[in-house]
């Protein structure tokens, strides 16, 4: 296939300064930052190089510890950072990312991989984009809150006492906005003074009422990131469990509320029928009608109309939502930066935004600062005649202005959010044919064994070490309400009628599979789709990647795999690994869109989720430029494989 034309994507080409600066031994074009990073970590030399910066004589890509356990992947994969770390990055940008597009126009901030403006709302994505809200903001917000109690309770007298003493001393000097400011500034520019002022303890052992220490909810301090101290086999996990049972609870709140549920008005006896929220639709209308509600759903005129309004505005809402997560996120990779993103540089750019303030604070009074308030509101309700006009003259003259004033763009330009961070670092590993190993999984139950370094952290809280000891001490039956035994003890009809319907869906899910199978053969193009989705303990191929990946085209068995060495690197699939001949190929650079699928409808995935209790194996689609499609289905590791074709190529991504 023809190369596409990437004229478009050189920053020289539509007048905008590459950074960083290219080096003159290389001639390949880098559209984005991300880019010339990837190619400069692998070309400079330094001595903390990672495994996936190491340069190799292999011809085609190096394995570093693809399908095999968390301890024998070298350490570090990626200079500058822990695996556990990288892992993170990675498996989270799994769940965030669906879909992207390429892209001509350089970005202003001169990072690709950013949120479209377009992009299309959907249930999973508002459900990750809700799980990120918790795992950036939430668990940042209860943190600083259990240092504001912390300070207030006193009980790290000479930490609370040095934080009384500047403050009562700026309020004296009517000097407190300066010694703020100044305060932030030190904390942004001097990284150890963060741990001298706010010593950190896990989250999960402040009392967030009075500052004391506390049992973990979790019932065991087993890791020091998560609000409720969840063990986790692998870092980072906690956090990622916790979220998920935040919007769990979320949609059970909503459920419960629609379906009117008010347990202390039933009897306490109904134990005859299942839980209606968790197994029927139309909740809300059977409610109605048990309450005898005279408008029937035939003729309610307000459901159509509220659900349109409802949907409609519901995609807006995501998107501020991600907005809202990916300017915290680049806010704290600002603040503790990650290789190879520049260190000092981004401290030092929000220093400096201070030094304005600081300086205007020394010569504004508080009268002022009042007066000044009260013009502004003032202006805002009843400057309309002026500010219209004024706003449609910069519409005319500037149309791009809001695009520029955004925070991505200046202050925080060249920043990365997590997913910016995680595609750099993927392309580090592609751009020396050393794929970066997809994060690791198992099967073993979770652990419940204390954190060491966690531990060491609860003597911050200025307790005795008899209380540090009896909240460190695991207690398992902490973390959930246990019953009266008579309540225990009553017969449960409903888990014998869920047994029964579940027994007979799996009835129902064996026909419908073996159906598609006739289907299939006749043609059925949704039929052929679904060919092999449900996977088996027996199917699961270990050894995929980070070449071939096991993956059906049409319905029919073979494997998809990528090619490197030759001039174009490409994406292939066969029915035959060894035949030389693929059924089809695609250039990576030819490669427009790339959009995960999921192997069955949402109903079907969760009936067959339920019933059968198996792995419904998703799919990939792969769209060109010519606008040609190649759905490739029941792809073994299909997330490390659409890592592996958004990080090969010179595409600029946009997630939609």
């Amino acid at each position: 296939m023809e190369a596409p034309d990437q004229s478009s994507s050189n920053p020289s080409s539509l007048g905008l300064s590459s950074e960083p600066e290219i080096i003159d031994s290389y001639d390949e074009q880098l559209p984005t930052s991300s880019h010339a990073l990837a190619e400069e970590s692998i070309q400079t030399e330094v001595e903390n190089k990672g495994a996936a910066q190491i340069n190799h004589d292999e011809l085609e890509v190096k394995n570093i510890g693809w399908n095999e356990k968390a301890q024998y992947v070298p350490q570090p994969v990626v200079g500058g950072m822990r695996n556990e770390e990288l892992w993170i990055l990675i498996r989270r940008f799994n769940k965030q990312i669906f879909q992207v597009r390429s892209i001509d126009a350089v970005p202003l901030a001169d990072l690709d991989m950013n949120i479209a403006d377009d992009d299309a709302f959907s249930p999973d994505k508002l459900r990750a984009q809700l799980e990120r809200l918790y795992m950036t903001v939430v668990v940042s917000v209860v943190s600083l809150w259990n240092h504001i109690v912390r300070l207030r309770s006193w009980r790290e007298r000479k930490r609370t006492a040095a934080f009384l003493a500047v403050y009562s001393l700026a309020w004296l000097f009517d000097l407190l906005m300066p010694v703020v400011i100044a305060f932030l500034i030190v904390l942004i520019a001097y990284p150890p003074a963060r741990t001298i002022c706010f010593p950190p303890v896990p989250p999960s052992m402040v009392d967030s009422k009075t500052g004391g220490v506390q049992k973990p909810p979790a019932g065991v301090l087993a890791s020091d990131s998560s609000i409720t101290g969840a063990p986790e086999k692998h870092e980072g996990e906690g956090v990622e469990q916790e979220a998920h049972s935040f919007v769990n609870s979320i949609a059970s709140v909503v459920i419960s509320t629609s379906a009117g549920k008010h347990p202390q008005g039933d009897p306490h006896d109904d134990n005859t029928a299942p839980d209606p929220t968790n197994i029927t639709e139309d909740i809300s209308n059977a409610k109605d009608a048990t309450d005898g509600k005279e408008t029937s759903v035939e003729h309610d005129r307000t459901k159509q109309p509220v659900s349109n309004i409802v949907w409609t505005r519901t995609g807006p809402v995501m998107h501020l939502i991600s907005e809202l997560v990916d300017t915290w996120e680049r806010f704290g990779n600002a603040l503790s930066p990650t290789p190879p993103f520049p260190i000092e540089q981004p401290r030092l750019t929000l220093s400096a935004c201070l030094l304005p303030p600081f300086f205007l604070s020394l010569w504004v009074s508080s009268y002022m600062l009042l007066k000044g308030l009260g013009f502004g509101v003032g202006f805002v309700l009843f400057g309309d005649p002026i500010i219209t006009p004024a706003l449609q003259f910069v519409n005319r003259t500037y149309p791009r202005w809001e695009k520029f004033i955004q925070l991505r763009n200046t202050i925080l330009r060249g920043i990365p959010t997590n997913a910016q961070l995680a595609v750099t670092l993927l392309r580090i590993g592609e751009k020396n044919k050393t794929p970066i190993p997809p994060p690791p999984s198992s099967d073993a139950p979770l652990p419940t064994k204390i954190d060491p370094e966690a531990a060491q952290q609860v003597g911050n809280l200025g307790v005795t070490e008899e209380e540090a000891r009896e909240a460190l001490r695991p207690d398992l039956d902490h973390a959930t309400e246990v019953k009266d035994d008579s309540e225990q003890r009553k017969p449960k009809r409903s888990h014998r009628i869920l047994n029964l319907l579940k027994g007979t869906t799996k009835g129902g899910v064996h026909t419908a599979l073996a159906a598609d199978k006739a289907k299939a053969a006749v043609g059925a193009v949704h039929a052929r789709n679904r060919l092999g989705v449900v996977n088996k303990p027996s199917d699961a191929d270990y050894m995929s990647g980070p070449i071939c990946f096991p993956a059906r085209c049409r319905g029919r068995k073979g494997h998809a795999y990528i090619t490197a060495t030759a001039t174009s690197p490409a994406l292939s699939w066969t029915s035959d690994i060894e035949d030389v001949n693929p059924a089809w190929t695609v250039a990576i650079e030819d490669i427009a869109e790339l959009k995960k699928v999921g192997g069955l409808g949402w109903k079907s995935k969760i009936l067959v989720g339920w019933a059968m209790e198996r792995e419904v194996v998703d799919g990939l689609v792969v769209r060109t430029m010519d606008g040609k499609e190649h759905h490739l289905t029941a792809i073994s590791m299909r997330d490390e494989l659409f890592n592996r074709l958004i990080a090969m190529g010179h595409q600029m991504w946009e997630a939609c």
